[in-house]
C-alpha cells in the first residue's frame, strides 16, 4: 500500500468517523477471557488442529494456539473457536501507518 493511500485512509477514518479495520482490511479480534475467539474479516482457514487455526488475512495470517480447540461457526468473513486459547500471533502484516 502507498504512503499516499495510507494517508488518504487514515484521514477518512478520522474525518468521516469510520472503522480502521474497515478501511484498512485488518482483522477485528474478540477474546472473551482465554476461552472464546470471534475473528472477523479473515480470507479463509488455511489450518485446523485441536491445537492450533491458521487464519489467512488480507495480509499475512492469524495463528491461534491452544488446547481442545473447536470452530463453533464459521462464515465468509467470521470464524468463532472455543477452547483454551493460549497464544495469537499475526505473521506477515505491515507495521505502521
Amino acid at each position: 500500500m502507498s504512503r499516499m493511500s495510507r494517508k488518504l485512509r487514515k484521514w477518512a477514518s478520522e474525518t468521516l468517523e469510520l472503522p480502521q479495520d474497515i478501511l484498512f482490511d485488518l482483522p477485528r479480534l474478540t477474546l472473551i477471557g482465554s476461552r472464546q475467539l470471534y475473528v472477523e474479516n479473515h480470507r479463509g482457514v488455511v489450518d485446523f488442529t485441536p491445537d492450533q487455526l491458521v487464519l489467512a488475512l488480507a495480509q499475512g495470517r492469524l495463528r491461534v494456539s491452544g488446547h481442545d480447540l473447536i470452530i463453533t461457526s464459521i462464515l465468509p468473513d467470521q470464524v468463532s473457536v472455543e477452547g483454551h486459547i493460549t497464544d495469537i500471533q499475526m505473521e506477515g502484516t505491515e507495521e505502521g501507518s
